[in-house]
């Protein structure tokens, strides 16, 4: 806050005013989606899931005569809508996919099976999304809270294909 040379003022802010200022100044960073099998994901074979971005601890602070308070936004939880009518909720960013896994083992903490192809639907495609909710904790002045819930959200859209195979002899 600035105060002009020369002019006195009364501020009567508490603490947790101050610490909406510096929730304000928050800079979450924005989920990037990141998908395993990469492209045209397969019906019943495990998608893995992950953030690419948007999972790290950001900070902030506010100011004003007397009082300092600083705002911690920290992520909790990623909840992902699959576009098939399924919500994944992960307690992390999810693990990446690596060359060389096989392909048919399920994500160890955040992923999703598709049941059906998206063939048929708009753009022949799923609207995937993931929303990163945070909990911010401010303290400042010998004092602390917590503000509810901010999020932060991406979609993408996604094709599923069936592969059918046919044995014959």
């Amino acid at each position: 806050m600035w105060i002009p040379a020369g002019q006195q003022t009364e501020l009567s802010m508490t603490p947790e005013q101050v610490a909406l200022m510096a929730k304000s100044r928050l800079r979450l960073p924005a989920p990037s989606i990141a998908m395993n099998p990469a492209g045209e994901q397969l019906v019943h074979l495990p998608t893995w899931l992950w953030l690419r971005e948007g999972w790290r601890t950001t900070s902030a602070s506010a100011s004003v005569p007397g009082i300092t308070v600083t705002a911690v936004a920290e992520p909790t939880t990623a909840s992902w809508s699959t576009g098939d009518g399924t919500t994944v909720t992960c307690t992390g960013p999810g693990t990446p996919f690596s060359a060389g896994r096989d392909p048919k083992s399920v994500s160890p903490d955040c992923g999703h099976t598709y049941r059906r192809s998206s063939k048929g639907l708009p753009g022949e495609a799923y609207t995937a999304s993931v929303t990163v909710h945070w909990n911010v904790r401010w303290s400042g002045a010998g004092q602390n809270g917590v503000f509810p819930g901010l999020t932060t959200t991406t979609s993408t859209s996604l094709s599923v294909a069936e592969s059918q195979a046919l044995n014959s002899r």
